[in-house]
């Protein structure tokens, strides 16, 4: 499974170098999507195994093809179609739709190259479901992606076994949208019925333009409260294990009124970096320094190994990658909160790898 996973963050990265060189569907589908099929183990150069250009049916159309579909004992078990890299899905998901219809395949997958979203017949069978069960992006991929990707590969794949989980995966992932969206900027609808659980008043219009910003407030904290904690108690797991207490140094100034003040947010980066390098190198190695402008997390309390500036700024936020001698190269990266540094998890243990 680590070989499998490692396959394809490579393939991101991949695609991160390349995509602006791709301009048209076929270049899409010769430079990133073979090789992701090919990473799941199928022989993309076999047509008894990978179809393309798979002849589709539809009603009284004739030779209507689907760009690739994956046999099994000669008949499809998925179809797939692909689009040009700049091109959004969402208007194709009806042609995909005609095909999945006039087959016997189970599972249909619509991508370019970026994007995937695997579809199945959860709602009425025989009829593909107007939303994905599963989707992502090779650009954002993250372990819960690579696991649920692993099942669809050669020497893994099973129909009922995928079938089953489907139906629970996605409406999961719907349950996750909605709250995201809630978490970000909450409905009337939802505020309402907050307000009903935690307010005897009078639900007037005031009252729930009132209650709104608590509310968003409100979700925020419980999440990074609980995040915090599971940071906290990995930090303190690693630190017991080694017997160790951690050495955090600030950068001193004989000045008292220096103006530096460490906030919690930046404390907060520094937990999440030390959490997301623990597995590449001991945490009691990783320092902070906090300066006027930026706050610096390095390796070895040494400012040649510094890993990342973090910017907290009234208009954003941002990290600054030590990942190129030069400033004007350096990766730069926005945040919203210090939790979201836990994304570019890879791109921080890369940097920090340089120095070891």
């Amino acid at each position: 499974m680590e070989k499998f996973a490692e396959q394809l963050r490579n393939l991101a990265k991949r695609v991160e170098t390349m995509r602006d060189s791709i301009t048209t569907e076929e270049a899409t589908k010769t430079a990133i999507v073979m090789p992701f099929f090919q990473i799941l183990g199928y022989d993309v150069f076999n047509p008894m195994e990978f179809n393309p250009e798979f002849t589709a049916d539809v009603g009284i159309k004739k030779g209507e093809k689907v760009d690739y579909a994956i046999l099994s004992e000669g008949k499809p078990v998925i179809l797939i179609e692909c689009k040009g890299i700049t091109q959004a899905l969402t208007k194709h998901d009806s042609q995909l739709f005609r095909y999945f219809g006039t087959t016997t395949s189970k599972f249909s997958i619509l991508t370019n190259g970026i994007e995937y979203k695997f579809f199945t017949d959860l709602e009425e069978t025989n009829k593909m479901d107007v939303t994905p069960f599963f989707s992502f992006n090779i650009l954002d991929l993250r372990d819960i992606h690579i696991a649920e990707i692993a099942k669809f590969r050669k020497e893994s794949f099973d129909v009922e076994n995928i079938t089953s989980t489907a139906s629970e995966l996605k409406y999961l992932s719907a349950l996750k949208a909605y709250l995201s969206t809630q978490f970000e900027l909450p409905s009337e609808k939802f505020v309402k019925f907050m307000v009903n659980e935690i307010y005897d008043g009078v639900k007037t219009k005031s009252t729930i333009e009132k209650f709104t910003p608590i509310i968003q407030k409100g979700l925020k904290q419980i999440v990074n409260e609980q995040v915090n904690d599971k940071l906290n108690a990995a930090l303190k797991s690693t630190d017991e294990h080694k017997n160790i207490i951690p050495v955090i140094k600030e950068e001193t100034n004989d000045d008292p009124d220096d103006g530096i003040i460490t906030t919690p947010e930046e404390l907060e980066s520094y937990s999440v970096v030390r959490v997301a390098l623990r597995e590449t190198v001991d945490p009691e190695r990783i320092f902070y320094r906090d300066n006027k402008s930026y706050f610096n997390i390095m390796l070895d309390d040494s400012i040649r190994k510094w890993i990342i500036r973090v910017y907290f700024e009234k208009s954003r936020n941002y990290i600054v990658l030590n990942d190129s001698p030069k400033d004007k190269d350096r990766s730069v990266i926005e945040f919203i909160n210090p939790l979201d540094l836990f994304d570019s998890k890879e791109k921080i243990i890369e940097v920090t790898k340089q120095f070891l």
